[in-house]
């Protein structure tokens, strides 16, 4: 995951991205210890352009260079499977701007908060999201005022009550 987070600073420092940080089920290894993926989801921020469509071309092209092969919505980029996301709504980009700095190995990455991370999956709403609340409930220490203030945000109070009615 290391060589991957590399080129994803590069991309930031080339400003083909304002952002990046690593949303999905893999940021769930920096909060609990049991977490089954196999691909990275790389959220990334980008500046709206004047014709307001955004485009991942460039940032494909930046990574194909760096050796990225497509695999299906995939790419294989230095020996891991990733996805990259662009912040697609208000609360992936809070999350990507809110995201907290961590480190793998000696290369310094962004990973989004646990709270952004149980909101993203409770919208979301596939059973392997709900299975991935829970677990992060059960394991990560969340601030539930601040859950509680994401979720209200941006409306997703009925799908946490929802979510709590389902749960044991």
């Amino acid at each position: 995951m290391e060589g991957a987070l590399k080129i994803f600073n590069e991309l930031v420092a080339v400003r083909l991205a304002e952002q990046y940080a690593i949303g999905g089920a893999m940021a769930g290894y920096f909060y609990s210890e049991v977490v089954i993926t196999e691909d990275l989801d790389a959220f990334v921020l980008l500046s709206k352009p004047q014709s307001g469509l955004i485009t991942l071309t460039p940032i494909y092209d930046f990574l194909r260079a760096r050796g990225a092969v497509e695999r299906r919505e995939h790419l294989l980029l230095a020996g891991i499977l990733v996805q990259v996301v662009p912040a697609y709504d208000a609360l992936t980009e809070e999350a990507v701007r809110q995201a907290v700095p961590r480190q793998v190995g000696a290369t310094p990455t962004r990973v989004m908060q646990v709270e952004h991370l149980i909101a993203i999956a409770l919208r979301t709403g596939r059973a392997k999201d709900r299975a991935r609340v829970a677990l992060l409930l059960e394991e990560a220490p969340v601030d539930s005022e601040r859950l509680s203030n994401i979720l209200t945000r941006h409306d997703l109070n009925d799908r946490w009550k929802s979510f709590k009615q389902s749960s044991p």
